[in-house]
């Protein structure tokens, strides 16, 4: 029984992961909240030196570093920024992958060495 419920839960976690995120779902997510008002016109020309490139970077990392957005008062675990935690909290998970696979999708100035 034990091995049961194991594997159940390992398959159900597959299953969530595979849901494929949408591009042009997450292009108007960050068309209508206005992200390149931070970060750019093109997503990799923020308005500040102290505010990241993302258009480009690794469609896993900005989904995490959305999600960390959400966790509020746990900065072992969540980020810390007042700005970009009020405008990831109304989103859902599936959402974030949406905006995350939209701005990976972007041609961004990132250089992976080799």
């Amino acid at each position: 029984m034990k091995y049961f419920v194991m594997m159940m839960a390992l398959t159900l976690g597959m299953v969530s992961n595979l849901q494929a995120a949408s591009i042009q779902e997450g292009k108007a997510l960050v068309e209508k909240n206005n992200c390149n008002s931070c970060h750019g016109p093109d997503l990799k020309s923020p308005i500040a030196p102290n505010y990241p490139k993302i258009a480009g970077q690794h469609q896993d990392y900005l989904f995490y570093a959305l999600k960390a957005y959400q966790v509020e008062n746990n900065p072992q675990v969540g980020r810390s920024n007042a700005i970009m935690a009020g405008q990831v909290k109304q989103f859902t998970l599936a959402q974030l992958k949406d905006i995350a696979a939209y701005i990976a999708s972007l041609q961004g100035d990132f250089v992976v060495k080799k």
